[in-house]
Protein backbone atom coordinates (compact mmCIF):
# COMPACT_ATOMS: atom_id res chain seq x y z
CA UNK A 1 0.00 0.00 0.00
CA UNK A 2 1.22 3.40 -1.18
CA UNK A 3 0.33 6.69 0.53
CA UNK A 4 -0.35 9.72 -1.41
CA UNK A 5 -0.77 13.18 0.34
CA UNK A 6 -4.50 15.52 -1.42
CA UNK A 7 -5.95 18.12 -0.49
CA UNK A 8 -9.39 16.26 -0.23
CA UNK A 9 -11.52 13.43 -0.29
CA UNK A 10 -11.33 11.17 -3.13
CA UNK A 11 -12.58 8.10 -4.80
CA UNK A 12 -11.25 6.84 -7.89
CA UNK A 13 -9.96 4.31 -9.94
CA UNK A 14 -6.40 4.03 -11.73
CA UNK A 15 -5.33 2.21 -14.48
CA UNK A 16 -1.75 1.21 -15.50
CA UNK A 17 -0.71 -1.05 -17.75
CA UNK A 18 -2.10 -4.56 -16.89
CA UNK A 19 -2.36 -4.02 -13.29
CA UNK A 20 -5.75 -2.02 -12.33
CA UNK A 21 -5.52 -0.28 -8.73
CA UNK A 22 -8.39 0.79 -6.79
CA UNK A 23 -7.79 3.82 -5.03
CA UNK A 24 -9.69 5.03 -1.72
CA UNK A 25 -8.82 7.90 -0.64
CA UNK A 26 -9.22 10.44 2.70
CA UNK A 27 -8.25 13.96 3.57
CA UNK A 28 -4.77 14.01 3.62
CA UNK A 29 -3.61 10.85 1.89
CA UNK A 30 -4.47 8.16 -0.63
CA UNK A 31 -4.88 4.33 -0.18
CA UNK A 32 -4.12 2.62 -3.18
CA UNK A 33 -4.95 -0.88 -2.71
CA UNK A 34 -4.60 -3.87 -5.51
CA UNK A 35 -7.50 -4.94 -7.41
CA UNK A 36 -7.16 -8.29 -5.90
CA UNK A 37 -8.21 -7.40 -2.89
CA UNK A 38 -11.44 -5.88 -4.54
CA UNK A 39 -12.11 -9.29 -6.25
CA UNK A 40 -12.59 -10.65 -3.14
CA UNK A 41 -14.87 -8.47 -1.61
CA UNK A 42 -17.09 -9.04 -5.19
CA UNK A 43 -16.86 -12.37 -4.44
CA UNK A 44 -17.91 -12.44 -0.93
CA UNK A 45 -20.88 -9.87 -1.82
CA UNK A 46 -22.15 -13.13 -3.30
CA UNK A 47 -25.52 -14.66 -2.66
CA UNK A 48 -24.45 -17.55 -0.36
CA UNK A 49 -26.29 -21.34 -1.87
CA UNK A 50 -25.24 -24.04 -0.13
CA UNK A 51 -24.83 -27.35 -2.07
CA UNK A 52 -27.20 -30.08 -0.13
CA UNK A 53 -25.00 -33.19 -1.05
CA UNK A 54 -21.90 -31.80 -0.01
CA UNK A 55 -23.28 -30.08 3.36
CA UNK A 56 -24.32 -33.87 4.30
CA UNK A 57 -21.00 -35.47 3.26
CA UNK A 58 -19.08 -32.75 5.63
CA UNK A 59 -21.44 -33.80 8.23
CA UNK A 60 -20.82 -37.30 7.77
CA UNK A 61 -17.11 -37.27 7.63
CA UNK A 62 -17.43 -34.82 11.25
CA UNK A 63 -20.78 -34.31 12.67
CA UNK A 64 -21.22 -30.80 13.09
CA UNK A 65 -19.52 -30.05 10.12
CA UNK A 66 -22.33 -29.49 7.64
CA UNK A 67 -23.97 -27.30 10.49
CA UNK A 68 -20.75 -25.45 10.02
CA UNK A 69 -20.66 -25.05 6.30
CA UNK A 70 -24.42 -24.11 5.84
CA UNK A 71 -23.60 -21.44 8.95
CA UNK A 72 -26.08 -22.74 11.15
CA UNK A 73 -23.81 -21.59 13.92
CA UNK A 74 -25.62 -21.64 17.00
CA UNK A 75 -26.48 -25.55 16.50
CA UNK A 76 -23.00 -26.12 16.45
CA UNK A 77 -23.80 -26.56 20.31
CA UNK A 78 -26.52 -29.00 20.53
CA UNK A 79 -24.55 -31.26 17.59
CA UNK A 80 -21.26 -31.75 19.76
CA UNK A 81 -23.07 -31.28 23.39
CA UNK A 82 -25.31 -34.50 22.46
CA UNK A 83 -22.33 -36.28 21.23
CA UNK A 84 -20.05 -35.36 24.12
CA UNK A 85 -22.73 -35.84 26.72
CA UNK A 86 -23.46 -39.44 25.14
CA UNK A 87 -20.10 -40.34 24.71
CA UNK A 88 -19.78 -39.70 28.59
CA UNK A 89 -22.65 -41.81 29.03
CA UNK A 90 -21.40 -44.66 27.36
CA UNK A 91 -18.26 -44.25 29.01
CA UNK A 92 -19.79 -44.41 32.65
CA UNK A 93 -22.45 -47.03 31.89
CA UNK A 94 -19.69 -49.30 30.67
CA UNK A 95 -17.62 -48.97 33.58
CA UNK A 96 -20.05 -50.32 35.80
CA UNK A 97 -21.51 -52.67 33.24
CA UNK A 98 -18.03 -54.68 33.80
CA UNK A 99 -17.54 -54.18 37.30
CA UNK A 100 -20.91 -56.11 37.89
CA UNK A 101 -20.52 -58.78 35.08
CA UNK A 102 -17.14 -59.07 36.96
CA UNK A 103 -18.53 -59.71 40.00
CA UNK A 104 -21.24 -61.25 38.74
CA UNK A 105 -19.09 -64.26 37.72
CA UNK A 106 -17.44 -64.20 41.02
CA UNK A 107 -20.55 -64.91 42.53
CA UNK A 108 -21.49 -67.49 40.50
CA UNK A 109 -18.29 -69.72 40.63
CA UNK A 110 -16.95 -71.50 43.51
CA UNK A 111 -13.69 -70.31 44.40
CA UNK A 112 -13.49 -68.11 46.93
CA UNK A 113 -10.47 -65.97 46.23
CA UNK A 114 -13.21 -64.27 43.44
CA UNK A 115 -14.86 -61.99 45.66
CA UNK A 116 -15.17 -58.81 43.92
CA UNK A 117 -18.85 -58.81 44.54
CA UNK A 118 -18.02 -58.00 48.30
CA UNK A 119 -16.99 -54.06 46.69
CA UNK A 120 -21.22 -53.47 46.39
CA UNK A 121 -22.03 -54.69 49.46
CA UNK A 122 -22.49 -52.40 52.62
CA UNK A 123 -19.71 -51.97 54.90
CA UNK A 124 -21.39 -53.56 57.24
CA UNK A 125 -22.00 -56.92 55.19
CA UNK A 126 -18.66 -57.05 53.64
CA UNK A 127 -17.02 -59.38 56.46
CA UNK A 128 -19.93 -60.77 57.51
CA UNK A 129 -19.80 -64.16 55.91
CA UNK A 130 -22.61 -65.91 57.52
CA UNK A 131 -24.52 -62.99 55.51
CA UNK A 132 -22.85 -63.53 52.22
CA UNK A 133 -23.11 -67.45 52.25
CA UNK A 134 -27.10 -67.31 53.36
CA UNK A 135 -27.96 -64.54 51.16
CA UNK A 136 -25.89 -66.05 47.94
CA UNK A 137 -29.11 -66.14 45.56
CA UNK A 138 -30.14 -62.78 46.41
CA UNK A 139 -26.40 -61.65 45.49
CA UNK A 140 -26.45 -63.58 41.96
CA UNK A 141 -29.94 -62.18 41.37
CA UNK A 142 -28.67 -58.76 42.40
CA UNK A 143 -25.59 -58.84 40.40
CA UNK A 144 -27.06 -59.97 37.93
CA UNK A 145 -29.62 -56.71 37.79
CA UNK A 146 -27.59 -54.63 37.91
CA UNK A 147 -25.41 -55.77 35.05
CA UNK A 148 -28.23 -56.05 32.52
CA UNK A 149 -29.62 -52.62 34.01
CA UNK A 150 -26.10 -50.91 33.09
CA UNK A 151 -25.67 -52.97 29.88
CA UNK A 152 -28.82 -52.15 28.64
CA UNK A 153 -28.19 -47.93 29.42
CA UNK A 154 -24.56 -48.53 27.67
CA UNK A 155 -26.41 -49.52 24.19
CA UNK A 156 -29.12 -47.31 24.41
CA UNK A 157 -26.38 -44.22 24.14
CA UNK A 158 -24.94 -45.97 21.54
CA UNK A 159 -27.78 -45.99 20.00
CA UNK A 160 -28.20 -42.11 20.78
CA UNK A 161 -25.03 -40.93 19.56
CA UNK A 162 -25.90 -43.17 15.87
CA UNK A 163 -29.26 -41.31 16.07
CA UNK A 164 -27.74 -38.17 16.72
CA UNK A 165 -25.21 -38.73 14.18
CA UNK A 166 -28.05 -39.58 11.53
CA UNK A 167 -30.02 -36.21 12.87
CA UNK A 168 -27.39 -33.82 12.08
CA UNK A 169 -27.02 -35.05 8.84
CA UNK A 170 -30.51 -35.37 7.71
CA UNK A 171 -30.34 -31.60 9.49
CA UNK A 172 -27.46 -30.28 7.10
CA UNK A 173 -29.35 -32.19 3.87
CA UNK A 174 -32.89 -29.95 4.78
CA UNK A 175 -31.10 -26.88 5.98
CA UNK A 176 -29.09 -26.65 2.96
CA UNK A 177 -32.61 -26.97 0.79
CA UNK A 178 -34.14 -24.54 2.28
CA UNK A 179 -31.88 -22.30 3.10
CA UNK A 180 -33.64 -19.57 0.67
CA UNK A 181 -37.18 -20.32 1.87
CA UNK A 182 -39.02 -17.97 3.29
CA UNK A 183 -40.30 -19.07 6.81
CA UNK A 184 -41.63 -15.80 7.84
CA UNK A 185 -44.83 -14.61 5.42
CA UNK A 186 -46.37 -11.21 5.58
CA UNK A 187 -49.94 -12.07 8.22
CA UNK A 188 -51.42 -8.91 7.71
CA UNK A 189 -54.99 -8.29 8.41
CA UNK A 190 -57.34 -5.21 6.60
CA UNK A 191 -60.87 -3.70 7.41
CA UNK A 192 -62.58 -2.12 4.84
CA UNK A 193 -65.86 -0.98 3.96
CA UNK A 194 -68.10 -3.17 1.95
CA UNK A 195 -71.68 -3.09 0.85
CA UNK A 196 -74.45 -5.95 1.84
CA UNK A 197 -76.16 -7.06 -0.75
CA UNK A 198 -80.07 -7.20 -0.13
CA UNK A 199 -81.26 -10.57 0.89
CA UNK A 200 -85.30 -11.73 0.92
CA UNK A 201 -84.49 -11.55 4.72
CA UNK A 202 -82.68 -7.79 4.38
CA UNK A 203 -81.79 -4.63 2.57
CA UNK A 204 -79.33 -3.37 1.52
CA UNK A 205 -76.13 -2.03 4.69
CA UNK A 206 -72.95 -0.98 4.66
CA UNK A 207 -70.34 -2.87 7.01
CA UNK A 208 -66.96 -3.43 7.01
CA UNK A 209 -65.26 -6.56 5.34
CA UNK A 210 -61.99 -8.40 6.91
CA UNK A 211 -59.12 -9.53 4.89
CA UNK A 212 -56.47 -11.23 5.67
CA UNK A 213 -53.29 -12.00 3.70
CA UNK A 214 -50.86 -15.07 4.70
Amino acid sequence: MSVVPVSAQIQTEVSTGKDSLYVIGTEGSIDVVDTTGLEVDRRDSVVFNPDPMKAVWLSALVPGLGQIYNRRYWKLPIVIGGFMGLTYAVSWNGRYYTDYSQAYRDVMDSDPTTDSYINFLPYNRRNDKEWIESNTEWLKSAMKRKKDFYRRNRDLCIISMIGVYVVAMIDAYVDAQLYHFDITPDVSMHLLPAVMEPTPFSSTSLGLQCAITF
